[in-house]
């Protein structure tokens, strides 16, 4: 099944007031709070390199009432809620602040850790407090793959153990996987492995090297493109949704795949690729730290304000860069020269990664631009010609 890369647990929205470049500037469509550091496991690829105890700036139960007001904040449709961590389970007000966020309007979904402390008791707690989804890792078809990259032994039989509590709970459940040199030939097996469980998406996330995923080998540009592509193929058989994390690029593929595939424009404005064009780090997304800081995207740690003493619609709309991110002209080198700039915009975490620039280049995307002039403000769509919006799908 079809489904972009925007970083969603849930659904992604059908209503139009998301879909344009000056709606997202104003409105994200997720908000990511890194509710605790505090986290069981090593993951290799750990964008907070977490630890066992929880950061001594960790916001306050108060502080963390505040946030959520804060993002109640934005204009409606609201943003939906992911609370992550490392393990947000590990936060002892946890219930509260996602009572707390329901009070408030918010739809929510969760990120925990596999450890022996996520028992079907607790993922059925947290559908009792109304969890639109939680978010559970795999990355390795067998405990010897898995295990490398968790750095626990053991995560791979409590991992299985929570999907088949999702399924009985009928919880719905995003399975995230890493996409490195080290997980990369694994992947259909992985694939193989879900078709066996009761999960309502794939999320494949492309390694970001930040954090302690500086320990993990990305792939080349050359591999992340035939992996997309398969992803785009896989998508039309498979018995769950797929979607990108940290690849935006899978847009341009699945376009193009649709398009040579003959599929009708409508049929292609119904596939969450479309619905999700222009959505990058920093523009449809928001990153706050168990701290409060206030970054464009997890993988994109540059302090923009910090909710403590700013307001985090004000730093979402305001701040100088985001203001740079929610616009594609101010896009640089081979991502501001590409005719797909406005749909997909590249990685801005993986630009900064590689060169200090958040509107730097995405290094991993190996598509040749062959747009000679970049877009601007009021120009004709970059992909029909015609209309003058931030982007559409019109062949």
């Amino acid at each position: 099944m079809l489904v972009t890369d925007i970083r969603t647990m849930i659904p992604m929205p059908h209503t139009a007031v998301h879909a344009g470049a000056q709606a997202l500037s104003r409105n994200p469509m997720l908000v990511y709070w890194e509710t605790t550091q505090a986290c069981a496991l090593a993951c290799k690829h750990c964008r907070a390199e977490a630890s066992l105890t929880p950061h001594a700036g960790e916001l306050t139960h108060a502080e963390g009432m505040t946030l959520l007001r804060q993002i109640a904040g934005f204009t409606p449709p609201l943003p939906h809620l992911v609370l992550t961590g490392g393990d947000p389970l590990m936060r002892p007000d946890i219930y509260e602040l996602i009572e707390e966020a329901h009070r408030v309007g918010l739809s929510v979904s969760i990120t925990p850790s596999v450890t022996p402390a996520l028992t079907f008791e607790t993922l059925e707690k947290l559908k009792l407090h109304r969890i639109s989804s939680v978010g559970i890792s795999l990355d390795g078809s067998t405990a010897e793959r898995h295990e490398a990259v968790r750095g626990v032994a053991g995560c791979f039989d409590w991992t299985m153990q929570a999907l088949e509590n999702t399924g009985r709970l009928g919880l719905p459940v995003q399975v995230n996987t890493l996409v490195a040199e080290e997980t990369l030939d694994d992947l259909p097996q992985i694939y193989e492995l879900l078709k066996t469980r009761s999960v309502m998406r794939w999320s494949l996330f492309f390694l970001v090297s930040v954090g302690r995923g500086k320990m993990l080998s990305p792939i080349t540009p050359q591999q992340a493109e035939r992996c997309m592509e398969w992803v785009f193929d896989l998508s039309q058989i498979a018995p769950f949704d797929i979607k990108t994390t940290e690849a935006p690029a899978y847009r341009r593929v699945a376009l193009t795949g649709m398009r040579q595939a003959g599929w009708p424009q409508d049929r292609i404005r119904q596939t969450g690729v479309y619905r999700g064009f222009g959505i990058r780090d920093g523009h449809g997304v928001v990153f706050v730290s168990s701290q409060g800081n206030v970054y464009p995207a997890g993988f994109l740690p540059l302090i923009t304000g910090n909710v403590r003493h700013d307001h985090l619609v004000d730093i979402y709309r305001n701040a100088p860069i985001f203001r740079a991110l929610h616009s594609p002209e101010a896009l640089k080198g081979k991502c501001g020269r590409c005719e797909y700039r406005a749909l997909c915009g590249g990685s801005r975490a993986r630009g900064f990664a590689a060169t200090g620039d958040p509107l730097a280049s995405d290094p991993l995307c190996a598509y040749e631009p062959q747009a000679t002039q970049p877009l601007t403000s009021g120009s004709a769509c970059s992909n029909c010609g015609k209309c003058k919006k931030a982007a559409c799908a019109t062949s």
